[in-house]
């Protein structure tokens, strides 16, 4: 889904759906209750969000896995494998899966570790540490009761923030900001922009910065290009690419982890060829093309870099000194 303008200011449409969010916050304290908590014996390092919608969950999981590498600790992911059909546990194979097997997102993760799919979260933590994890990074699941979490961080986007601060419908929020601030040991802010409800967190959350850094951009400097994505916040691909030179010629935006239909793409070169471009999109889209049709489509590829990640390995540190 796409976030709804009005998710951006507290007026009257949020303030009358406010009512509604009563509902969603009930449903959650019910599945609270009802749920079995479990934990799989080896640490759990939980990537999650405040707000529906993309904030850069994906490269900030991976750019945990390359801290705790250095540590010396072998983590796997694990993920509910959004998209896909399978139920899990289920390891994810790069080289057979398919995103309408396991999702875009473990496909993505499978490139770098050991990455596991699984409905059932404290099932696919298990799993994963009877093949070997020593820590489990989980990939979203902040507001998910199942799986008891060692350490969370809440990633955010500087820009969007956590919008009006209301709670589903009424805006992006899955929770209250205070119930999601009693669960996370730190947030993970991901640009330069100093969102408003910054000001009033308390001392015992920390705010570590970070941003998104391509990899490839050299590539496209100067390049005609016609950028696609279906991802939560396009206007942020498109901001990444003219950041590195790139001549953005047309724009096709489509909805989060949309299934891209053999004519959409045939309809995509046409027009990048009648407008002498390139056609570029995400990683993350790239997983949800079919293998064969991805030739004569380039990726920006992204990795995440925190401003002092002293930081983060302080935590992670702290996290793994805890009997």
């Amino acid at each position: 889904m796409r976030a709804p303008d009005f998710w951006l200011a507290d007026g009257c449409m949020a303030k009358a759906l406010s009512p509604f969010s009563l509902l969603w916050r009930a449903g959650a304290g019910i599945r609270a209750m009802t749920t079995t908590m479990r934990h799989p014996g080896c640490k759990v390092f939980c990537v999650g969000n405040f707000t529906i919608g993309g904030a850069g969950k994906t490269p900030t999981a991976i750019a945990l896995y390359h801290t705790l590498h250095k540590m010396g600790i072998q983590a796997h992911f694990l993920s509910r494998g959004y998209g896909g059909r399978e139920t899990g546990p289920h390891r994810v194979d790069p080289t057979k899966d398919t995103a309408a097997d396991v999702g875009d997102e473990p496909l993505l993760l499978a490139r770098t570790a050991p990455a596991w799919i699984s409905r059932d979260r404290g099932m696919g933590a298990e799993t994963a540490r009877n093949a070997g994890a020593e820590a489990i990074i989980l990939d979203d699941g902040l507001q998910n009761p199942s799986l008891i979490k060692d350490c969370s961080f809440a990633v955010v986007d500087s820009v969007f923030g956590i919008g009006n601060g209301r709670v589903i419908p009424a805006g992006p929020m899955r929770e209250t900001l205070e119930q999601g601030l009693a669960k996370v040991r730190a947030i993970i802010l991901i640009g330069d922009g100093n969102p408003p409800f910054l000001k009033n967190l308390p001392a015992s959350v920390p705010v570590l910065r970070a941003r998104i850094v391509p990899c490839n951009g050299a590539e496209f400097a100067g390049r005609r290009v016609l950028a696609f994505a279906g991802i939560a916040r396009p206007a942020k691909f498109h901001d990444s690419l003219r950041a590195v030179g790139a001549d953005i010629v047309a724009t096709a935006d489509f909805a989060d982890h949309h299934p891209f239909r053999a004519s959409e793409l045939a309809e995509l070169h046409q027009k990048a060829k009648a407008l002498n471009a390139d056609l570029v999109t995400t990683e993350k889209d790239l997983m949800r093309l079919p293998a064969g049709q991805r030739n004569g489509i380039s990726t920006l590829d992204i990795v995440l870099e925190f401003e002092a990640p002293d930081q983060l390995e302080k935590i992670i540190t702290a996290v793994l000194s805890d009997a």
